[in-house]
């Protein structure tokens, strides 16, 4: 089928080499040019396994980046939209980014030129596709049916959960749609549930919510264990997983005490929910208090440093989690930036990919570090705040370093 993907952040970028790899034709296009000219050039930023391999691959066969929609022609089975949906000021999901994509799209989606289905795979509050996106396009005399098609990846691990999901989700406006999305996603190996668009966008938040409110369970759990004293909080937990009931399944590591969550779902998508919530009358008592613990976790582990650090403190992990350069809602961040509020201590940072991200997303006054080993000799008191496997053990080959352990690893 012939597919157009609006986005190529780590969502679109994904989805347009995961369709190119089942034997689709695929044309991608971002607003930023610059990332736009450097995907065409073969050229990735994204550090995420097996994509830059997919984008070689791929590039210029099955898959063509354009630099305007418009030069792909009309002849589309289906448009994609896979732009953010960043937080408003009232903690709702901001559309801006998809109304612009569908201003754009507006020459190749009228009626007698497209026939195809407009999915929308940006993450939306329930009942936003219905009662806002598709006024928006009705209003501009746009026939083609809506469907929406959440996605489920992990960043670290995006390329293998698209190409081996466990569940594919598509909200549809009509069986035509249902149609469309089955034939699209034929080739893969999974459950594909077709139900509504307000059921599909509220199953992307009833996970999301979920696992943000195991996140915080997990660190007042622990706060409560710092605070009785003599008690191991890591081996508490990994004494929790070994209950059969979680079925080896990974989802333990959202049970596991740590700094916070972070990264670009679980931050934006735990207030759209309780903003969604409130608009519909509903008091998201348990949604905000997860939300209110998240955000206190930065201030407890400054508390926790500055209680024993006289001299200089270094922070080991900047991404949001191992395996990843983003540096989106970081905990890092958060626990530096209460760090420098609560007392002017001089802080070194490393990073295994993400220095240069942290630096150029966040300017605080730190220093940066080349190795771990560079901030442990460098600072008497040393906080984990990224679980990165190379930093599991080392309080063994510096005694002398107070480790503030922020991910329970040690």
């Amino acid at each position: 089928m012939n597919i157009l993907i609006m986005g190529l952040g780590f969502v679109g970028l994904t989805t347009a080499l995961g369709f190119a790899e089942k034997g689709h034709t695929v044309y991608g296009f971002d607003a930023d040019f610059q990332k736009n000219n450097e995907l065409s050039t073969g050229t990735l930023s994204l550090s995420e396994p097996g994509l830059q391999k997919a984008l070689t691959r791929h590039l210029d066969k099955a898959f063509t980046v354009v630099p305007d929609p418009a030069d792909a022609g009309g002849e589309f089975d289906a448009v994609f939209i896979c732009v953010g949906t960043p937080c408003g000021e009232d903690g709702g999901a901001d559309l801006r980014y998809i109304y612009a994509a569908l201003d754009m799209l507006e020459p190749i989606i009228k009626p007698e030129v497209f026939k195809g289905v407009i999915v929308i795979k940006s993450t939306v509050p329930p009942a936003a596709t219905e009662s806002k996106i598709i006024p928006y396009l009705r209003a501009k005399g746009v026939a083609a049916p809506i469907a929406n098609n959440p996605e489920f990846l992990r960043e670290g691990h995006c390329w293998d959960d698209f190409i081996q999901p466990d569940r594919i989700v598509c909200g549809v406006e009509n069986p035509g749609a249902a149609d469309v999305l089955n034939a699209i996603y034929r080739g893969f190996d999974a459950p594909i549930v077709i139900t509504s668009l307000n059921t599909a966008e509220f199953i992307k938040y009833l996970s999301n919510t979920m696992l943000a409110s195991m996140i915080s369970f997990s660190n007042e759990m622990a706060m409560i264990a710092q605070a009785i004293g003599g008690i191991s909080v890591k081996q508490a937990f990994e004494t929790l997983h070994l209950d059969r009931r979680w079925g080896g399944a990974s989802m333990k590591h959202y049970v596991y005490p740590g700094c916070g969550f972070g990264g670009y779902c679980l931050p934006k998508d735990l207030p759209a929910m309780i903003a969604q919530a409130k608009q519909h009358g509903v008091t998201p008592i348990l949604l905000e208090s997860v939300q209110s613990v998240n955000r206190s976790m930065p201030s407890y582990f400054a508390e926790r440093i500055l209680s024993g650090a006289s001299e200089r403190v270094g922070i080991l992990g900047l991404s949001f989690k191992p395996g990843s350069d983003d540096v989106r809602d970081s905990p890092a961040a958060s626990v530096i930036s209460s760090l420098l509020d609560k007392q002017r201590t001089p802080i070194v940072a490393y990073d295994p990919k993400a220095n240069s991200a942290f630096a150029k997303a966040y300017p605080f006054p730190i220093r940066y570090c080349q190795s771990a080993d560079e901030v442990c000799r460098s600072a008497k008191t040393v906080m984990i705040v990224t679980a990165w496997p190379e930093f599991r053990g080392i309080d063994k080959c510096y005694p002398n370093v107070r480790f503030i352990d922020g991910r329970y690893m040690l």
